[in-house]
């Protein structure tokens, strides 16, 4: 192992020494102006102690820490951490599940792999590396993914150019895709990991779509913000008369569509609109018995705060203030700064605003395969709320 080094100022190390996998820029005393953007360090402390490995980045945050020992990133660690990642997922009862073979695999600083997503698509593994370290490593991130799941998976597809400043581009890497359909719960879905959002589908709302099942029969159901329709397939295969997915994207309602005809559900039971959500919200009927609303993150960074917090008030009390009662709200943010306790407060801020009694009969989170670090609470993202409004 020879890294260059960072050096922290005084009384920075508690950060690491607690395990949180950042180091922000005011955290460090010196380094190398050589140093480039996805170079490997070692984190030194000013008594001179190797506290870590990571990768360096000239922004805010400075390191992503790989590792909390002294130790060489090289084949045998990409080994071992994939290694670790699969073994979560063998053990919560994923790799050997018939219904289910979408999922993910590694959830960055959750599998303490800052930076690093990937999921699982039936065979195909599907890489977002969010920083230009992790990047550069993803050679023997594939040889990893090849070591550890040998035959179970034939390709290894590469959706990171989006999120890097260095110019790379997507594409597959290892194999050949074979299919794009999956199974999630029984239920049939296509997958676009090319042009789809993400890695090509909202894997951490597997279990909300499962639960969403238990209060779907016999009702009319809104499914806003739709994308390709997972919750709305849910809806049907247990036992809604009706469902309205709504999504501003043309192309994300053509793939609702295919995913309702693919699990064989009546057309007629299934209406789409492309349109933007505000709009449908305060134009349309709300004679739902139960709305769903799953919008894009609000907010990606803490300057966003206080406009992801009025925008998801208003969402909301634009479908509550028109919902029958008696009726279902299930409501979500997947905004990193807004946490459970300030997600709940917007709700009720949002019900206080047009007159509702609302009670809160479920809060909801990620699932296991997105497990959140204790260390690094930034792992925790998805929340969620089914609310009951009178």
């Amino acid at each position: 192992m020879n890294y260059p080094s960072i050096i922290l100022k005084k009384g920075k190390e508690i950060s690491l020494l607690r395990r949180h996998h950042w180091i922000f820029s005011g955290a460090v005393a010196n380094y190398d102006p050589i140093l480039k953007d996805g170079d490997l360090v070692q984190i030194i402390d000013h008594r001179e102690r190797i506290l870590g490995i990571g990768c360096f980045s000239p922004g805010s945050i400075m390191v992503r820490v790989l590792s909390f020992i002294p130790e060489t990133i090289d084949q045998d660690f990409w080994n071992r951490k994939i290694g670790d990642a699969q073994e979560l997922r063998k053990n919560i009862g994923l790799l050997d599940d018939p219904s289910t073979n979408a999922y993910r695999l590694v959830h960055g600083e959750g599998d303490l792999l800052p930076g690093l997503i990937i999921d699982i698509y039936d065979k195909t593994a599907v890489i977002q590396a969010h920083h230009i370290g992790i990047h550069q490593c993803i050679g023997d991130i594939a040889i990893a993914l090849q070591n550890c799941f040998r035959d179970q998976i034939t390709a290894i597809y590469d959706k990171s150019a989006s999120l890097l400043s260095a110019p790379t581009s997507d594409g597959m890497i290892w194999g050949e895709a074979q299919k794009s359909q999956v199974l999630e719960n029984g239920l049939k879905f296509e997958v676009d990991w090319e042009k789809g959002q993400k890695t090509g589908f909202f894997l951490d709302q597997r279990e909300n779509r499962k639960l969403l099942g238990s209060y779907c029969k016999d009702k009319k159901v809104l499914n806003a913000f739709s994308y390709s329709g997972g919750f709305s397939v849910y809806a049907l295969a247990n036992g809604a008369k009706e469902v309205h997915s709504v999504d501003i994207s043309a192309s994300a309602i053509n793939l609702a569509e295919q995913n309702v005809v693919l699990n064989q559900f009546p057309r007629e039971n299934h209406v789409t609109f492309v349109d933007d959500v505000k709009r449908f919200l305060k134009e349309m009927p709300m004679d739902y018995d139960l709305v769903i609303i799953d919008p894009p993150a609000f907010a990606k960074h803490i300057r966003s705060k206080h406009k992801a917090i009025q925008a998801y008030k208003r969402i909301n009390a634009l479908a509550m203030k028109k919902m029958p009662k008696g009726s279902v709200l299930f409501t979500f943010s997947c905004s990193q700064v807004v946490d459970q306790a300030l997600f709940v407060h917007t709700l009720t801020a949002a019900a206080m605003e047009v007159g509702k009694d609302i009670k809160i009969l479920r809060q909801l989170g990620q699932p296991s395969d997105h497990p959140i670090n204790i260390y690094h609470q930034e792992t925790s993202y998805l929340k969620g709320l089914v609310i009951y409004v009178n």
